[in-house]
């Protein structure tokens, strides 16, 4: 069964950091593009980051660049999501997805995304 496990979400003061982890079991991620997506309340979700299959290539929304990373690490089956300078509007509960390809561009439009995590939350506050 394929599997994906966020982690390292939590409480943080605003200009804090944070890093999120993606575990995959049942399937090998090296094939994949992996993206960061997020939710708040009354909200639709997002797209936050993604990267390609080779992690060659890296997409950004506009609200995070400059301030959020993604990487992989494909002999761990794990990709992470490096978050600096966080505000209180990255307050949200944030997803890893996965869709098969070996393109060398990704997409962070959630209807591309076929395999889903069952969310982190990440809470921004004073």
């Amino acid at each position: 069964q394929l599997q994906l496990v966020e982690s390292g979400g939590g409480l943080v003061q605003p200009g804090g950091s944070l890093r999120l982890s993606c575990a995959a079991s049942g399937f090998t991620l090296n094939y994949y593009a992996i993206g960061w997506f997020r939710q708040a309340p009354g909200k639709e979700r997002e797209g936050v980051s993604c990267i390609t299959s080779s992690g060659g290539t890296t997409n950004y929304a506009d609200s995070v660049k400059g301030r959020f990373t993604i990487s992989r690490d494909n002999a761990k089956n794990a990709v992470y999501l490096q978050m600096n300078g966080l505000k209180p509007e990255d307050t949200a509960v944030y997803y890893c997805a996965a869709y098969w390809s070996t393109r060398s561009y990704c997409s962070i439009d959630v209807a591309r995304y076929g395999h889903w995590g069952q969310g982190s939350q990440v809470t921004v506050s004073s």
